[in-house]
C-alpha cells in the first residue's frame, strides 16, 4: 500500500487539540440565538485553555485571527498568542458581553461561545452545554447559566 499524498498547502493544515476541549457546538446551519454553543474551559487561564479550543474551532473557521473576551472573566492575558503557526489577537474589553468569548477568522466568520465556569458543578455544565448547542436554542446568556440540570433533561 502506498502512503497518501497530502497536497494540502502547509499553511492551512489544521494543528489537532493536545487535548480534546469540551465543547458543544450547535450544527454549522443558518445562526440562531444568542451563541454557537458553549464551551467548559479546565481554568482562567485564556492561554493555557486556547491551543486546544482554537485548534477545533479552526476546523469550521479557517485561521483564526482574533478572540474577545470580557476582561473580569479571566486572569491577564498577553494582546498577542502564538498557536498553531500563527500569532492571534487577543482582544480583552469590559463591554464584551460576560461569560462569553467571540472567536473570529479571518475570513470574517465566527463563533460566539458561552463560557461556563471552570468551577462549574459537572452535571450542571453538561446541562448548560448541551441547551446552548440545542439547534434551535435562542435563550440568553444569562438564561443559560441559570439552567437547571432536570429542567434541561426534559427540554433536550
Amino acid at each position: 500500500m502506498t502512503p497518501k499524498d497530502d497536497h494540502m498547502d502547509a499553511g492551512n493544515r489544521h494543528t489537532p487539540p493536545a487535548h480534546t476541549p469540551r465543547l458543544r457546538l450547535k450544527a454549522k446551519a443558518p445562526q440562531s440565538g444568542y451563541v454557537d454553543g458553549a464551551w467548559w474551559p479546565h481554568s482562567d487561564d485564556l492561554t493555557a485553555e486556547l491551543p486546544d479550543l482554537l485548534s477545533v474551532l479552526s476546523v469550521r473557521l479557517g485561521r483564526i485571527a482574533r478572540v474577545l473576551y470580557n476582561m473580569n472573566d479571566w486572569a491577564t492575558a498577553p494582546a498577542k498568542f502564538a498557536t498553531g503557526g500563527r500569532t492571534v489577537r487577543l482582544d480583552g474589553y469590559h463591554r464584551q458581553p460576560v461569560n462569553t468569548v467571540e472567536v473570529l477568522g479571518l475570513n470574517r466568520s465566527k463563533i460566539v461561545l458561552l463560557v461556563v465556569s471552570p468551577h462549574a458543578d459537572p452535571e450542571q455544565a453538561h446541562a448548560i452545554m448541551m441547551t446552548a448547542a440545542g439547534p434551535s436554542n435562542a435563550a440568553t446568556v444569562d438564561s443559560l447559566l441559570t439552567t437547571d440540570a432536570e429542567e434541561t433533561e426534559t427540554r433536550v
